[in-house]
């Protein structure tokens, strides 16, 4: 009901419909897919947290950062956050990838 239902949400002390965390987590799947490293890399593993609702019309921003690569294994793990159009963070999160050649 909270994501569906405003005034179930509202009752509950949010300004309106929260959207599904799981949605908003989708992101760092593009993140890394597209962005950072790429085409040609496997998502593995996300660790993510969710630290504050995101509403219906919210502007997000993803970002991420690099902080380790094994060169043997493949694999490089990352940093990241979403951040709404207010800069608040409302989730966070460390992914690991593995990176495959061409």
């Amino acid at each position: 009901m909270l994501h569906c239902d405003r005034s179930y949400a509202m009752e509950r002390g949010y300004q309106d419909r929260v959207v599904y965390g799981m949605l908003v987590a989708s992101l760092y799947s593009t993140l890394v897919g597209v962005y950072l490293p790429g085409e040609l890399c496997l998502l593995n593993k996300v660790d993510v947290s969710f630290r504050k609702p995101v509403y219906p019309g919210d502007e997000l921003t993803v970002s991420g950062e690099v902080v380790s690569v094994h060169q043997v294994l493949r694999v490089a793990t990352i940093k990241a956050k979403i951040v709404n159009q207010d800069s608040v963070k409302v989730s966070n999160a460390t992914i690991q990838v593995s990176v495959r050649e061409n």
